[in-house]
């Protein structure tokens, strides 16, 4: 089967880091991303550079994205205003994020909850009007770090109403990564009878080790798209214990050795992994990584002991 993968290292991986990427530095990462195969990139977010100051500049770095006609590039935005800087940038596909409690709705953009449906789908409806792509995210749609285990109900009530507005996809988010296997069969369960498998993703956080396993759960449950971060990079910087994407390295690996089609070889991602850790100043790398590295070195060796 093919399976899309979103990458989201650019975006969600960055935002939380203690260092700020120029944008060259940002730049440069995510054409190595693109060069080795990924053809979706959340590339940045419009949001106030005071809020989040890894992401400023994101306007100036949608003018230089490469292969603008073959990637879909997306921005998040928090509120319309962010909307329609994403559009004027030329982003090819804008998401807004809508979390399933109260509290973290005040915590991460100070909103309501009731408000934040507003926002989320006047954005949403405004998109479907004016031919832009709106993903919507659906975060910490397992547990939340304030409130805890979140009903499946609350996640497929939701959901339905973003699709009614005209959501291109909705993408189920373990925020902080707290599910496990029967968790996921269980929510997924809920939110596909509401609105069918084909218009869902999942994102999940890899913070117990258990993300791959979880994959694999929302697979037998008719999930073909994913995102990940390279090397592991990222975590939430407004939601306490979200520590780490899943790792993009290990996602392509899990899904290539079962049959499926990624259209990305792992072992070319050992570079990017390599280049994001130099930029970041963070050790980074999947559970797969050293193992890719190794194989890499091991046909390196090979290939110039025979003159090759």
């Amino acid at each position: 089967m093919k399976i899309r993968i979103n990458e989201v290292g650019p975006r969600d991986g960055l935002q939380s880091q203690g260092k700020t990427l120029s944008v060259e530095d940002r730049l440069s990462l995510i054409q190595a991303l693109v060069k080795v195969g990924l053809k979706n990139v959340e590339a940045g977010s419009f949001v106030s550079p005071k809020a989040v100051p890894q992401m400023a500049g994101t306007d100036d770095l949608f003018a230089l994205l490469p292969e603008r006609s073959a990637v879909r590039y997306a921005g998040l935005v928090p509120n319309m205003k962010g909307y329609e800087l994403a559009v004027a940038a030329g982003a090819n596909v804008v998401n807004v994020v809508l979390s399933v409690t109260e509290t973290m709705n005040q915590k991460n953009i100070r909103m309501s909850l009731p408000q934040t449906v507003e926002v989320c789908t006047a954005i949403i409806e405004r998109g479907r009007c004016e031919g832009v792509e709106v993903q919507a995210y659906l975060a910490v749609a397992f547990e939340c770090p304030f409130e805890g285990l979140v009903e499946p109900a609350v996640v497929a009530r939701l959901a339905k109403r973003l699709e009614q507005a005209g959501a291109s996809k909705i993408i189920i988010a373990d925020t902080i990564g707290a599910a496990n296997p029967e968790h996921v069969r269980r929510l997924l369960n809920g939110v596909i009878s509401e609105v069918g498998s084909d218009i869902l993703s999942c994102h999940f956080h890899d913070t117990r080790g258990i993300a791959l396993a979880n994959i694999t759960a929302a697979l037998d449950h008719g999930i073909r798209e994913f995102d990940t971060s390279i090397g592991g990079l990222g975590g939430c910087p407004f939601s306490p214990g979200a520590t780490g994407n899943v790792a993009t390295e290990d996602v392509v690996l899990l899904l290539n050795s079962m049959g499926h089609d990624t259209g990305i070889n792992p072992f070319d991602l050992v570079p990017v992994v390599c280049l994001a850790e130099q930029l970041t100043g963070v050790p980074l790398g999947g559970k797969s990584f050293r193992w890719l590295s190794q194989q890499l070195s091991k046909a390196s060796t090979a290939g110039t002991s025979h003159g090759g």
